[in-house]
C-alpha cells in the first residue's frame, strides 16, 4: 500500500495568476494537511493523480499551465460546495 499524499493549494483572485502550492507531504504530514483542512472547512477531493503532479511542484510556486485545467475542476467543485453551504 502507497503512504498517503496531500497538496493544498491558495488562489486569491485579482492578486495570483494562478494557483500556488503552500502545502504538501506525505504520510503524518498529508494526514496533518488533511486534518487542518478539514478544521477550518475547507473543501478536501481526492485525485491521486492530480496529487502525484502536484507533488512535484515546489512550495510557494504557481501551478504549471498543464495543470490549469485538472485544478479549474477542482476549484469550480470546492465554489459550489462553499456556495451551497452558505446558502442553503
Amino acid at each position: 500500500m502507497s503512504e498517503k499524499k496531500a497538496v493544498a493549494l491558495k488562489y486569491e483572485q485579482g492578486k495570483d495568476q494562478a494557483p500556488r502550492v503552500v502545502a504538501k507531504g506525505q504520510g503524518r504530514l498529508a494526514e496533518l494537511i488533511l486534518e487542518v483542512a478539514r478544521k477550518h472547512g475547507i473543501p478536501v477531493r481526492e485525485d491521486s493523480a492530480l496529487v502525484e503532479a502536484l507533488s512535484r511542484v515546489e512550495l510557494s510556486a504557481e501551478i504549471p499551465p498543464e495543470l490549469y485545467e485538472a485544478v479549474a475542476v477542482v476549484l469550480a467543485w470546492a465554489y459550489r460546495l462553499n456556495r451551497r453551504a452558505r446558502n442553503p
